[in-house]
């Protein structure tokens, strides 16, 4: 089955593939001392990342976004692909908001001023989320009407 993007799909995939892209790109420039800031906050979050060196984790952490951008950007690239790209590393940003401290309000998900960046990356967690589910959009394969019998659709 040829999975095509959805019309209701497109802005999402735009918005937030352009946004995750740009970070890599911007990333890619890194100096040292953006590095070691980019990599400190990793590490707090992810202690077994401080083995990694800081520039070769901001350069992997640029390609990365940088991947995960161009997937979503990519027309030919199915929804729910996208969308398990989105949600891994999305993911990986609302472990940073639950895990540093000081972003939360004591004993509560709600951000603090600090938290509020890392705080909406659970909108893009959401949209990943959403994403994955794009394949039970499709109904299944059930297109003809011998199909949609079967799939108990009249």
């Amino acid at each position: 089955m040829i999975m095509k993007v959805e019309t209701r799909d497109v802005a999402p995939r735009i918005a937030t593939g352009a946004f995750i892209l740009n970070s890599g790109l911007g990333k890619l420039k890194a100096d040292k001392e953006t590095a070691a800031g980019v990599h400190g906050t990793a590490c707090l979050a992810y202690p077994f990342l401080k083995k990694l060196d800081a520039q070769r984790f901001t350069r992997l952490l640029a390609w990365s976004e940088i991947a995960v951008g161009g997937t979503l950007l990519a027309p030919f690239v199915p929804t729910p692909l996208a969308g398990l790209a989105l949600t891994g590393f999305s993911g990986g940003l609302v472990g940073l908001y639950l895990r540093i401290p000081g972003m939360r309000e004591p004993g509560s998900v709600r951000p603090t001023q600090n938290g509020i960046p890392l705080a909406k990356d659970s909108w893009m967690l959401g949209m990943g989320i959403g994403f994955l589910g794009a394949a039970s959009r499709w109904g299944g394969g059930c297109t003809t009407r011998r199909r949609r019998r079967r799939c108990g659709r009249h």
